[in-house]
């Protein structure tokens, strides 16, 4: 679905955090749209759980604005509670009071005011929602890690709010829940067309749950975007090195015509596509299934670039083989085993490696 025209439900501008003497977080500015699900992605320390605590309003900005449902927050009590109702946050390990399912779940409602023969059915619903129904008279403290998350979830849930905060899911569970749980939280957005803003560590997850994926290292938001406009152009080299494209090549324009770019790389020629300037510094990102391996003595590619070099190592991966290939720069490339075994690739071989011009993804430096 895209959302790119869709009315912003959440917006952060230049949000700032800062923890003592230190900034945790450097002007970020974020929107999400009414039904879409983003997910902050980064190591850890990179502000993605203080972004959503400032946007679940649990915590005040050192600078900034947020700005919820077209209402700019405020520093009023009342307002922010207003605001926090609509919401609903699940932490990476949820508490659950010692008590009941059933009381662990209800006590959302029961803040609300609402009362007991209203809570009930909202209650169980909320519990076969998440896959555990049944299991209101459990003490929420026997349960497992997969339950426990689960429970959280359906007191999230239970209140029926617009706006559901993330923070890690699934990083305290075994594959098994993992899985569940990422299925349960896939259904409910599409059930309840719910805005989601999730923190993560893991790339996949994101992209398996998240229409736009959000980089972020060192508080800093480095690049929003599409799974796909991440992957094919990470916007810096810190993107490209935590999204894992390991042949990035340095050096420098060295003729730019009609959106052709020559690039010297420690001697080595690249031709490349984009708008850039003769003496800009580049960083060029090669992702190894883009680099076509052949033989010397086969008939040329209609790639612009061939580089003669030398497989230095060979590597199984599943069905493919990994090999890396001294061009004089160094390459990593991907054949399928069938296409190994018909070239006779091994170590010591000369091959030469083909790149289309297009295929690389250029930033400046």
């Amino acid at each position: 679905m895209n959302f790119s025209n869709a009315k912003p439900i959440i917006e952060a501008r230049g949000l700032r955090q800062r923890y003592g003497g230190n900034f945790s977080l450097k002007d970020i500015n974020l929107t999400v749209a009414a039904g879409e699900t983003v997910a902050l992605i980064g190591p850890s320390g990179a502000g993605k759980s203080t972004v959503l605590r400032l946007l679940d309003l649990l915590e005040q900005p050192s600078g900034g604005a947020i700005v919820i449902g077209g209402q700019q927050v405020t520093g009023s009590a009342s307002s922010r509670l207003e605001l926090r109702r609509k919401m609903a946050f699940v932490h990476q390990k949820p508490l659950v009071f010692t008590t009941s399912v059933f009381d662990n779940i209800a006590q959302p409602l029961r803040w609300r005011g609402m009362k007991g023969e209203d809570i009930k059915p909202r209650v169980t619903a909320a519990l076969a929602e998440v896959g555990l129904a049944g299991f209101e008279g459990r003490q929420a403290k026997t349960l497992s890690g997969g339950e426990t998350q689960r429970v959280a979830l359906a007191r999230a849930l239970v209140t029926s709010p617009d706006i559901l905060f993330l923070d890690e899911p699934t990083a305290n569970l075994d594959p098994n829940s993992t899985a569940m749980v990422e299925e349960l939280v896939s259904n409910i957005i599409g059930k309840r067309r719910l805005t989601v803003v999730m923190a993560t560590h893991d790339l996949a997850q994101g992209q398996r749950l998240a229409n736009r994926i959000g980089v972020m290292m060192k508080g800093e938001l480095l690049q929003l975007g599409t799974s796909d406009e991440i992957f094919m152009a990470p916007a810096c080299r810190a993107v490209a090195e935590f999204i894992g494209i390991e042949t990035i090549l340095e050096g420098s324009v060295i003729e730019s015509i009609g959106g052709l770019i020559t690039v010297d790389v420690a001697g080595k020629l690249i031709q490349a596509t984009g708008e850039f300037m003769p003496g800009d510094r580049v960083n060029l990102f090669l992702r190894p299934d883009h680099i076509t391996v052949s033989l010397k003595s086969e008939i040329g590619s209609s790639a612009r670039n061939r580089l003669e070099g030398t497989i230095v190592n060979i590597a199984l991966v599943g069905p493919l083989v990994r090999l890396e290939i001294d061009c004089g720069i160094h390459l990593l490339a991907v054949v399928t085993r069938q296409s190994a075994d018909e070239l006779g690739l091994a170590i010591g071989k000369p091959v030469v490696a083909c790149l289309k011009a297009a295929a690389i993804h250029v930033v400046k430096v």
